[in-house]
């Protein structure tokens, strides 16, 4: 197999599916603190949260159940305050903060809708 030519890649942006948008957007934007930047749709189907360098696409799937694999992985400068943060919100998190042998202090959380968000911190 040969290298592929150099190219560079861009940031991310995941699609997260939901079951309703009002109470995704009350969680990413409402509790995240991300801002709605774009939305598509009549009625809405698609809508782009962002926050620093993190952009998030939700995406309206009413029959929409989520699984134990985690939908992304979000990268913070604190992750004991956001999980602070999240509990103080009532927020579900499904495995509790701990430092990793892989260098980073992590978390999993889930979304309104039981999407899995693994969120870590470089020690």
């Amino acid at each position: 197999m040969t290298a592929p030519r150099p190219f560079r890649l861009g940031r991310a942006a995941p699609g997260v599916p939901v079951r309703d948008l009002d109470a995704a957007l009350a969680f990413y934007v409402g509790v995240l603190g991300m801002t709605e930047t774009f939305r598509n749709g009549d009625p809405v189907g698609f809508v782009i949260v962002e926050r620093d360098d993190a952009e998030i696409h939700l995406t309206l799937q009413p029959s929409h159940r989520a699984t134990t694999a985690n939908v992304l992985h979000l990268m913070v400068d604190d992750a004991a305050a956001l999980h602070q943060h999240l509990q103080e919100h009532g927020v579900r998190i499904v495995k509790g903060i701990r430092d990793a042998d892989y260098g980073m202090r992590t978390f999993v959380m889930a979304d309104p809708d039981g999407n899995r968000i693994d969120v870590g911190e470089d020690l």
